[in-house]
């Protein structure tokens, strides 16, 4: 195994506001507490034993002794959860979707860096308990989102009807899906366990919560990893006066104003708050809660309630109201000892636009970690990389870009026009001096004649690098390929190949492999060559 790393900032793939936010800019400062170091771990810690009191723990393990009752769960996993009573336990959470056989495979990602993280801040704290924890999004209703995944650049798909939160959705149907399946893995062992695998996870469970639990217990229970479903009305319960203040008073949207207008203008706003940043939930239904005047419609229905009324259904029924992306972070910070959320690079940009709104509602603000990424480089890429003269980090670049690289290079011809149009620039610097003892039309025909020399040398630098490229196109070819296999469809490899595909090459061993070479504080994107 070779492993080579590269920041994520020089990439090309992270946006302005979370590499500012990897570099500490000051001009992010305000948007967070404490950054994930040792000495903002060690502030983290303090500031959440002091904000989680020992009825929440009491909550959240019975919640999760409720949630995992047919659960086959390992040791660690179920020491893990009896360890949350403690004070001296807090969590460190990743979350995600339930993506069809995990989906994309950076939720593998994910979650590795979280059960790394809890085991690093064990050897630095080892006064301390860390579980990892993976938070289902089962309220979580854009089907479309999750209903498929890719292997060997074949779309897998459940094309069934679907409304309201996906969590309850049936699994009929995923045999077609397995059979699909099946037919591009081939049968070799490790395809033989995948289509067990999914087979256990989507033909013998019921839903699509409990298929996805199963799944994620069986890939990484025995690291100790706690499942945990929001979904689950002994959680919201304690969740109550947080949503009772919003739909009272509407304070998200008020909150997150002025970090808004900040964003605007001078990154991207991922999130926009609603006037309530809450959704009602009856029979496969999920819909939007709507301020009308002093009275509260369910969006798409005929249910209206009067402020009363809703407050009253929200006493008596938590287990109706859910979270929107704006709440869900709030919502998980409430119910859990958490120190810090893992996500990816838009699940932070957002996260970073809600620091206020955990101010308003005196709730401590998590440590936030970009998670992981890789890039996984099979023998024979190697082999076609050193062959090529190509490093991996390399492959980064846009195909364009690549090409003018590679192609100055290998050409034996000077493509770099750059001495001769310095010589240019002296020739015409040489010529100013004229301008003062002449009349005013002189500068302008004098710099007309600079820019239109200058234009005709930059037209022959690019006539030459095409040229060139011509002649080399049997080795750009093979560039152009092996980046195609690297970088899918024209992007990240973990953002479109399914774990699947990795598994019938690497087999048992992968999982272990990424635990053994991702390191989330690290803060770089990972090559691995498997």
């Amino acid at each position: 195994m070779q492993r080579k790393h590269i920041p994520f900032q020089e990439t090309g793939y992270f946006s302005k506001l979370i590499c500012d936010y990897l570099d500490q800019k000051a001009a992010v400062r305000s948007l967070y507490n404490n950054f994930p170091d040792k000495k903002g771990f060690q502030n983290q810690i303090a500031l959440k034993k002091k904000h989680f009191s020992k009825n929440s723990r009491t909550v959240l393990v019975k919640s999760l002794e409720q949630q995992y009752k047919d659960v086959s769960k390992s040791k660690l996993t179920s020491a893990n959860i009896a360890s949350l009573s403690d004070t001296s336990t807090f969590t460190v959470v990743t979350g995600h979707q339930l993506n069809l056989f995990t989906g994309p495979l950076y939720f593998l990602y994910k979650i590795v860096s979280t059960l790394n993280l809890a085991k690093e801040l064990k050897e630095q704290f080892p006064e301390n308990h860390f579980v990892p924890v993976f938070w289902m999004a089962s309220e979580d209703h854009d089907f479309d989102e999750i209903n498929h995944f890719f292997v060997n650049n074949n779309r897998i798909s459940w094309d069934v009807p679907s409304s309201g939160a996906v969590g309850g959705h049936d699994t009929k149907g995923l045999e077609a899906v397995l059979e699909d399946f099946s037919k591009a893995i081939g049968s070799s062992a490790n395809a033989t366990y995948l289509k067990n695998l999914f087979q256990r996870a989507y033909l013998e469970k019921d839903t699509l919560t409990a298929a996805t639990r199963f799944l994620v217990n069986e890939l990484f229970g025995d690291y100790g990893l706690v499942i945990l479903d929001g979904d689950d009305k002994l959680l919201k319960e304690e969740f109550v006066p947080f949503m009772q203040k919003e739909l009272s008073r509407q304070v998200a949207i008020k909150t997150l104003a002025a970090t808004n207008t900040f964003l605007e203008g001078n990154y991207k706003v991922q999130v926009n708050p609603r006037e309530i940043n809450l959704f009602y939930c009856r029979e496969n239904s999920r819909e939007r809660i709507l301020l009308e005047g002093d009275h509260y419609k369910i969006n798409n229905t005929a249910l209206t309630f009067t402020k009363a009324e809703i407050l009253a259904e929200l006493q008596m029924h938590p287990e109706r109201f859910s979270p929107n992306v704006v709440l869900r972070p709030l919502y998980q910070e409430v119910v859990l000892p958490n120190l810090c959320c893992i996500g990816g690079g838009g699940e932070l940009a957002y996260w970073l636009q809600l620091k206020e709104l955990f101010a308003e509602f005196q709730t401590p603000y998590p440590i936030l970690l970009l998670r992981n990424s890789a890039l996984l480089v099979a023998s024979k890429q190697v082999e076609k990389l050193q062959h090529l003269q190509l490093a991996a980090a390399e492959l980064f670049l846009p195909q364009e870009e690549l090409f003018a690289k590679k192609t100055k290079q290998l050409s034996k011809l000077p493509l770099d026009f750059a001495s001769q149009k310095e010589t240019l620039a002296s020739l015409f610097n040489g010529l100013k001096p004229l301008v003062q003892q002449t009349d005013a039309s002189f500068e302008g025909a004098l710099r007309a004649q600079e820019k239109k020399q200058l234009k005709g040398l930059e037209k022959l630098e690019k006539r030459l690098l095409k040229a060139e490229k011509k002649k080399l196109s049997s080795v750009l070819y093979r560039i152009n390929n092996l980046q195609d296999e690297l970088f899918p469809r024209n992007g990240l490899q973990e953002r479109n190949v399914n774990f699947s595909e990795l598994y019938l090459e690497v087999g048992p061993e992968l999982i272990p492999m990424l635990l053994q070479n991702l390191h989330p504080l690290e803060q770089s994107f990972a090559i691995l060559e498997i």
